[in-house]
């Protein structure tokens, strides 16, 4: 081994640390929760980083090494602290097991079905099992009202037809903050998907701030192409970011999520 590769190893970790926080966040359902877990495998892997470098792609290792301090924990998700995000709980206990692990991994952290057989230990072909088994619980389990705050007219229309094969109705399209945060007013919805950068030049966060403001138990979902900006340990961080340019699988298992883990009383389960 040469002197330069732990510092390398230690920096391609570090690198992938944010992404690992995003996916712990999304699979727990709880910002506090993920970010414990995430943590916690930075802890595991200082006492005996086998695990992590048993693979030489090292963002393939921290999140094998992570899984296997979650599963070691029981595979627990983030506390319930309402009546109604337990019941969004009791969706999730629904859920095949394994299922929405591999969704999560392949749909938003990039995995193929190989990668994420080492990740959680099992066959590639259980890996690719799973996902469409967690594809089709999730996406059936509630539908909603999905607000899309977007300045692309193309991406917009993408987003709202994506959003409307599942099942859901949009209540609108918002190309600023004015407008974003008088659409919600208008029509509360039970999910939202914003642009970061919009039209005028405002903040599709300041807007979504401006939201939650008024409703605070509406999910969102953040598009950009710098999700790193997003994903820097402040608060509040979102639990579901998506990277431009986006597939149409990572749109469809976000909203999945989100959707499922939504505490609004007007979803339909």
């Amino acid at each position: 081994m040469t002197s330069t590769e732990p510092r390398d190893f230690a920096t391609s970790v570090a690198a992938n640390v944010p992404f690992l926080r995003r996916y712990a966040r999304a699979l727990t359902g709880s910002q506090d929760s993920g970010d414990r877990y995430a943590a916690a495998t930075l802890e595991a892997i200082l006492l005996d980083d086998g695990a992590a470098k048993a693979n030489s792609d090292a963002k393939l290792g921290l999140f094998r090494a992570f899984h296997l301090v979650w599963s070691s924990a029981g595979a627990p998700v983030g506390e319930a602290d309402t009546r109604l995000s337990a019941r969004a709980q009791s969706h999730m206990a629904t859920l095949t097991p394994n299922t929405r692990e591999a969704l999560l991994l392949h749909a938003i952290e990039g995995f193929s079905a190989n990668e994420i057989a080492v990740i959680m230990d099992v066959t590639p072909s259980e890996a690719a099992d799973f996902i469409d088994i967690a594809r089709r619980e999730m996406e059936n389990s509630v539908s909603g009202k999905v607000m899309v705050i977007e300045d692309e007219a193309i991406i917009a229309m993408d987003i709202v037809s994506i959003v409307q094969d599942l099942g859901h109705s949009v209540t609108g399209i918002a190309r600023t903050r004015k407008d974003a945060v008088k659409l919600a007013a208008s029509n509360r919805p039970d999910l939202i998907l914003a642009d970061i950068q919009l039209a005028d030049n405002s903040s599709g966060i300041d807007a979504v701030n401006d939201i939650l403001a008024q409703f605070d138990d509406i999910p969102v979902i953040f598009i950009t192409a710098f999700p790193e900006r997003l994903l820097t340990g402040a608060r509040p961080e979102p639990a579901f970011l998506i990277t431009k340019p986006f597939s149409e699988e990572q749109v469809r298992s976000a909203v999945g999520q989100a959707m499922f883990f939504s505490s609004t009383e007007t979803l339909a389960a």
